[in-house]
């Protein structure tokens, strides 16, 4: 069996942020996860964002790097794969320490994949 973790492949087109937004979202105090399920391949996707609202580019570039870096050790032990994310900065983002921030980055993604399991979407119904 082949233990390597899914390759990460990076959302950069508007359409893809945009088909993410329609999926699910896991609100934290210091990020928004949103993930939506791809057609056919089984890569996992991520997409980063910031808005001004969380400060100036400085702050912004800052806050980005540090969810690229949350989503790299986290995204292969959480993410589904088959399944886009789009890690959203908020204010508190930048400021937020190191071990709480992996923290609401990990409770998202567990979240968001509890959700998305196949036989909860039937329970549902």
């Amino acid at each position: 069996m082949d233990t390597t973790p899914p390759a990460i492949d990076r959302l950069k087109k508007r359409r893809e942020f945009l088909y993410c937004a329609q999926g699910k979202k896991a609100v934290r105090s210091g990020v928004v996860v949103q993930a939506r399920q791809r057609d056919g391949a089984l890569r996992l996707g991520a997409g980063f964002t910031a808005t001004k609202k969380v400060g100036n580019s400085v702050v912004r570039s800052r806050v980005k790097r540090r969810l690229r870096e949350a989503a790299r050790l986290l995204l292969p032990l959480h993410g589904r794969p088959g399944f886009d994310y789009v890690f959203i900065a908020r204010a508190t983002t930048a400021d937020r320490a190191w071990p709480h921030l992996l923290q609401d980055v990990e409770s998202a993604l567990v979240s968001l994949a509890s959700d998305e399991a196949p036989g909860n979407a039937k329970q549902r119904a």
